[in-house]
């Protein structure tokens, strides 16, 4: 028999399935007694806090083997993967750059594609990383961009919250992700509808939040 399980902040489907020892988020996610909850939270990769999942019963592996024998096991750790595009204050991707990326204990490096963008599997408990980017000049190579990680922490575009943590990301600064929609997540969420093409209102309105999760959100 299975248990429910409250969210905590910065946990998502693939941080409770490496919790709870699955293979892959997707026994979570598309098991029946989540369904409702699936339908709310459509992208995996975001819950919010006190959201209620349901884990089912995790069985346990039997195999043969013989006594007086050593043996080896290898276990299966779920990744889950981590897509960034990166870009200047003027939205020039930062192109072809070299990157090192460290997230928790890991150290990853590459170079970002044409878009600015970077994919790396990771660890799917990772809870924080770093990111820089590198570019040369006469003088040699240089740190062109930093930037700080939280990872599971994105919580769903209907909140507030949300709503400014992608307005932040985005470049719309809105200041200290609070929930409180005050004067400068209103000129933020403005600033953000002038250039998109939308009624410009300084409200997080129904098209508003879904066109700040078409730019931001990946799956």
């Amino acid at each position: 028999m299975g248990k429910y399980h409250r969210v905590r902040q910065g946990e998502c489907f693939s941080s409770l399935a490496c919790k709870y020892g699955f293979e892959s988020y997707r026994t979570i996610f598309d098991h029946s007694e989540n369904e409702e909850l699936k339908k709310n939270r459509q992208n995996p990769n975001i819950l919010y806090p006190d959201d209620v999942v349901y884990i089912p019963f995790n069985e346990l592996k039997e195999v043969d083997a013989g006594t007086e024998q050593r043996h080896r096991f290898q276990l299966i750790s779920d990744k889950t993967l981590f897509r960034l595009v990166v870009k200047d204050s003027e939205e020039k991707p930062f192109a072809n750059v070299r990157y090192e990326l460290k997230i928790d204990r890991e150290a990853y490096q590459g170079t970002t594609d044409n878009d600015g963008k970077l994919e790396q599997k990771i660890p799917a408990n990772a809870r924080r990383g770093g990111l820089l980017l590198y570019a040369e000049d006469e003088e040699g190579e240089k740190v062109i961009g930093m930037f700080s990680l939280k990872l599971g922490h994105l919580d769903p575009v209907e909140k507030i919250t949300g709503v400014q943590s992608r307005l932040n990301n985005l470049g719309f600064g809105c200041g200290k992700v609070d929930g409180v929609l005050g004067q400068k997540t209103a000129e933020a969420l403005r600033l953000f509808q002038e250039k998109n093409g939308l009624p410009v209102t300084g409200e997080a309105d129904s098209a508003t939040r879904e066109k700040l999760r078409r730019l931001h959100d990946w799956q």
